[in-house]
């Protein structure tokens, strides 16, 4: 028999975004209106070998008896009790509402198994929201955004340990139903740059077919366009883009559009190749692409193209390696590969450096590893006093992964100098081996917060 999940929670909270997620089509209306939703919406979400029957619900709401959202409630309630698993979801960046507290109170009464998800996790916004959702009693909270897709593998691993499902048992880790669920959906990998670095030309050197329209006038591509293709067994998605100049020379209406729809590509991109031209490397636009990317937080890594037509390698490599370090030093060790699109060199190692910076950006460290190394740190130098106290720190954990996001607690944090902080950001780094990918560390008040959970 098939396994059924419902996925609750008060409107808006992106129940039709996970729903359309899991079950990889767009069945459900999503909108910012709350409310949208008023009936089941059905459908099944393959993990891994299993099937299972999904139930979209409409949101929870206090409503007075008769009423539209009476009835609403009504439905979903009905869902919750005939279930095998609940998703309870919240949205992080609003944080815990009073309505969560109370469904979740309806959710525990039921008595049915249930995996608190922590909605809208990407960018800052979402971190205290995630840390709030402990309160509602319903286990520790998985971190995703279902509109970009981030967390997805970590809860169809929590799904498939809830639900008993086969060869769960049988991986030696969680981790490693993780990384055998990521290998089915295809990894993103945006190629961004200057108009006529080459992008379109990379794309079909990759996927060894003339798919793109190139040529030495810059500007042909104007729309981001995704290609499927298999590389050793890996599913990847290439994303050419529009070339991406300083606003003050973007003056076609079109060039705006094709600008716009690159920056987005960046954002739902999981790995970004940067790609310059050697022969005119590290402009001030490059640059700006690059932060653009860390800010994003997606993994990165820069390609030099054409270098085929360098004569002093050497000294030009050595130059790249330097500017790379100072001018996108918010991400250290990001990779820095050579090609010729045209020549069709240096492919297989620019694909090896995506996999590896995208293993990097998905990475997860186990607590245990992490406040093992918190002591060493603080022991090798401790922290400086604040107002004549000594800074403690308690306890550091990992609260999501793409890209990694480290949570220290302190009972200073506002005292902790930012050189102290970037000395355990580098610590993290250089200790678990995470290159190339933006590292977000967050300082908070307060308690080891599992310590009464373990």
């Amino acid at each position: 028999m098939t396994p059924t999940i419902a996925i609750i929670g008060r409107p808006n909270v992106g129940k039709s975004t996970l729903f359309n997620r899991l079950t990889g089509r767009r069945a459900a209306l999503v909108s910012d209106m709350p409310g949208l939703t008023r009936d089941r919406r059905e459908g099944i979400a393959t993990l891994g070998e299993h099937e299972v029957r999904v139930f979209d619900t409409a949101g929870l709401e206090e409503a007075a008896p008769g009423t539209v959202a009476a009835r609403m409630t009504r439905q979903t309630e009905s869902a919750l009790g005939a279930t095998d698993l609940v998703l309870f979801v919240i949205d992080a960046r609003a944080g815990v509402t009073p309505s969560d507290a109370a469904f979740a109170r309806v959710v525990r009464a039921a008595g049915r198994p249930a995996i608190l998800v922590a909605n809208k996790c990407e960018g800052r916004k979402g971190v205290d929201g995630f840390y709030e959702a402990f309160e509602l009693g319903l286990g520790e909270p998985v971190a995703v955004s279902a509109e970009h897709g981030e967390g997805m593998g970590d809860l169809a691993a929590e799904i498939m340990a809830a639900l008993g499902l086969g060869r769960m048992e049988e991986r030696e880790t969680a981790e490693e139903a993780r990384e055998a669920l990521a290998v089915v959906r295809p990894i993103r990998v945006a190629i961004v740059g200057r108009p006529n670095s080459g992008k379109s030309t990379l794309v079909n050197a990759l996927i060894g077919e003339e798919r793109l329209l190139t040529g030495p006038e810059p500007g042909l591509t104007r729309d981001a366009i995704a290609i499927d293709f298999d590389w050793r067994g890996r599913k990847l998605s290439l994303i050419d883009t529009a070339g991406l100049r300083r606003k003050a020379k973007v003056t076609e209406a079109a060039e705006k559009l094709a600008t716009t729809d690159a920056i987005r590509a960046i954002r739902f991109a999981e790995v970004v190749i940067l790609l310059i031209d050697a022969e005119r490397p590290f402009e001030h636009q490059d640059l700006t692409i690059g932060d653009l990317v860390a800010e994003e937080g997606r993994a990165l890594l820069v390609a030099v193209n054409k270098w085929d037509l360098i004569e002093d390698k050497q000294a030009l490599l050595r130059d790249l390696r330097e500017t790379v370090a100072e001018k996108l030093a918010q991400v250290p060790g990001v990779p820095l590969v050579t090609i010729s699109a045209l020549a069709e060199r240096g492919l297989d190692k620019l694909l090896d450096a995506v996999l590896q910076v995208y293993e990097a950006w998905n990475r997860r460290v186990p607590t245990p590893d992490l406040n093992r190394w918190l002591r060493e740190a603080v022991e090798r130098h401790a922290p400086p006093a604040s107002k004549g106290r000594r800074i403690k720190i308690r306890y550091i954990a990992q609260v999501s992964t793409r890209p990694p996001t480290f949570v220290a607690f302190a009972s200073q944090p506002k005292g902790l100098p930012k050189a102290y902080v970037r000395y355990l950001t580098k610590g993290i780094r250089e200790t678990f081996d995470l290159p190339g990918v933006p590292l977000r560390f967050i300082l908070r008040k307060g308690e080891n917060p599992y310590a009464d959970q373990r």
